[in-house]
């Protein structure tokens, strides 16, 4: 026992803690770190022989006495904590440990690396939560105006709006499909400053709504009230569009523009448009196996059609109404001619006849409406097109009814005389058939050329799949996607819509001849009913391939135009 004044000689109990603290809380280093601190120790030693020392000036009576030279040291197992040497310093920016400077503050290790920091991250981040917002110009990936110069906000939003409405008006007017319509409009509003409007499409209406987070919203909708054929005008709206996302053209410019657009007279007058359609109807009997007679027959009954249409729509006449008065002509005239013994196919002659007024474009444009999320304006496409579908099936009915009421011979359509010519002469009936079909769609004439090579292009691999032992209506799909994915291709390297060359480039696949056999069956052949029902559905379900396949070819190119379009646009950054 010993007393309050005298020294205590007891000796403590072990208490279980460890008399050595600081050495516990020490970090293992580890073997492969000790180079590190080796060459850490070598750089803080030439440090701290060059480095000038610089005192500390003492700013309080507790920091002067503990820079006196008569300061003891702190007890073992005290908690105050050391200055840091150099030496130290460099140990923990080597290890990453966490010491103290000279001052007593708490000495962090550097700043990591930026480009290691960034990847944790990414690695860390999840993805955008399903019921975030997803932006409005994300739409553009993939398409020719993704990544646009996005310039400041306009002061007139409401101009904006109202040229925007103008250009999918007009759009619209000329055969492009919603998605195209969609991704114009948002590019153009995105460029010219208006980055909150949202776009709704369907069939026939485009509604715009701009609601900024502050300042005025506008709610502004157009009804599209008419349609002509067009595909030159089409494609100078995509340049106009390509030059307001590229930022070099102003708002005021882009409304000149637009009205000059829809100002300009088509390429060709409508006789040059009448000879291509007759040319078409001529080359394409030729190439099905017809006879000279029988195209010349076609060439003068697609002249007389161009006539029906031209008046038919100068005096109003329902789409429905022109066509089966079309088709129903040029069926009359090849069964008269027939009954008079003329060295004629009926068959040929119809079949190439009625290829131009099959809704080609229009199916096309639907499908693709259908696969991007448009459901609404498909729908009203498809109705469209099944309508001229029934309204060419109607005429071909009564005209081969009224033939047969009058005493015309009854055709034998399951056996047809087909003049085989060489390759070469398809080939080249191919090439000028399509350019005369893009002429009567009044596309641009620097387009005609390629558009003939596209349908080169898919008459080669459809002769190929032929002869790897597809059947035939598998083999029009897989030509229809190469010359999809060769359209959108050549379209984004001569600035133009897909569509103004991949729907021309079709036409040669269409089963024209099908259509009719399958007519015909339905009328005259009650005992085989079911089979010529079997044949009209095979037959749209061909047209339904190839557009589904000119699709999918767009689909596949994409990924190719949005990274080369990003490329090209890298320079520019949004704002």
């Amino acid at each position: 026992m010993s007393s309050g004044t005298g020294p205590d000689n007891t000796t403590p109990e072990p208490s279980g803690e460890d008399p050595h603290p600081q050495v516990s809380s020490m970090r293992r280093v580890q073997t492969r770190e000790m180079v590190n601190i080796a060459e850490a120790l070598k750089a803080a030693a030439a440090h701290a022989s060059t480095a000038p020392k610089v005192p500390q000036a003492p700013s309080s009576p507790v920091q002067l006495a503990n820079t006196s030279p008569l300061k003891r040291k702190p007890p073992r197992g005290s908690n105050t904590p050391q200055p840091t040497s150099a030496a130290q310093v460099a140990i923990n920016a080597k290890t990453g440990q966490v010491g103290v400077s000279a001052t007593g503050a708490i000495a962090l290790p550097p700043r990591a690396n930026p480009a290691a920091r960034r990847m944790i991250a990414r690695f860390l981040s999840s993805d955008t939560p399903p019921t975030q917002a997803l932006n409005i110009v994300e739409r553009l990936k993939g398409t020719p105006y993704a990544n646009p110069k996005i310039n400041a906000q306009d002061a007139s939003a409401r101009k904006t709006l109202n040229f925007a409405l103008d250009l999918a008006e007009t759009m619209f007017r000329y055969g492009a499909g919603a998605l195209e319509v969609e991704t114009s409009v948002i590019a153009v509003t995105a460029a010219l400053g208006l980055s909150h409007t949202d776009v709704d499409i369907t069939n026939q209406s485009i509604h715009l709504n701009f609601a900024p987070p502050e300042g005025e919203s506008y709610s502004m909708l157009r009804v599209v009230r008419s349609w002509t054929n067009n595909f030159a005008g089409l494609a100078h709206v995509h340049r106009l569009v390509s030059d307001i996302v590229s930022g070099g053209v102003t708002r005021q410019q882009s409304v000149d523009r637009l009205r000059e657009i829809s100002r300009r007279p088509k390429p060709f007058p409508r006789w040059i448009v009448g000879g291509a359609s007759g040319t078409f109807a001529a080359l394409f009997v030729l190439f099905i196996g017809g006879s000279v007679p029988g195209a010349a027959l076609a060439f003068l009954s697609s002249l007389v059609v161009g006539q029906i249409i031209k008046y038919s729509a100068r005096w109003r006449v329902p789409e429905f109404f022109s066509i089966a008065t079309a088709s129903f002509f040029i069926t009359a005239v090849a069964v008269l001619f027939h009954a008079l013994n003329a060295p004629i196919d009926p068959a040929l002659v119809v079949a190439g006849g009625i290829l131009l007024l099959l809704p080609s474009a229009r199916f096309v444009s639907a499908l693709q409406d259908a696969i991007n999320g448009f459901p609404v304006t498909a729908a009203g496409r498809f109705f469209s097109a099944a309508l001229s579908y029934a309204s060419i099936l109607t005429g071909i009915m009564t005209a081969l009814v009224g033939g047969a009421l009058l005493g015309a011979p009854q055709l034998d359509v399951r056996v047809i005389d087909k003049i085989v010519y060489p390759g070469w002469i398809l080939a080249a009936l191919v090439v000028v058939a399509v350019i005369m079909g893009a002429i009567t769609e009044q596309s641009d004439t620097k387009l005609l050329l390629p558009t003939g090579a596209i349908a080169l292009l898919g008459y080669l691999i459809l002769l190929g799949i032929e002869a790897l032992g597809v059947g035939d209506r598998a083999a029009p799909a897989v030509a229809a996607t190469f010359i999809g994915l060769a359209g959108r291709w050549v379209a984004y390297k001569m600035n133009a819509p897909q569509l103004v060359l991949a729907a021309p480039a079709i036409v040669f696949l269409l089963p024209g001849l099908m259509i009719f056999r399958s007519m015909y069956g339905i009328v005259f052949d009650v005992a085989d009913m079911s089979g010529a029902m079997v044949d009209m559905f095979t037959a749209f379900t061909i047209m339904m391939a190839i557009a589904g396949g000119v699709i999918f070819g767009d689909t596949l190119a994409r990924p190719l135009i949005g990274a080369e379009a990003l490329a090209q646009r890298r320079y520019i950054r949004r704002r």
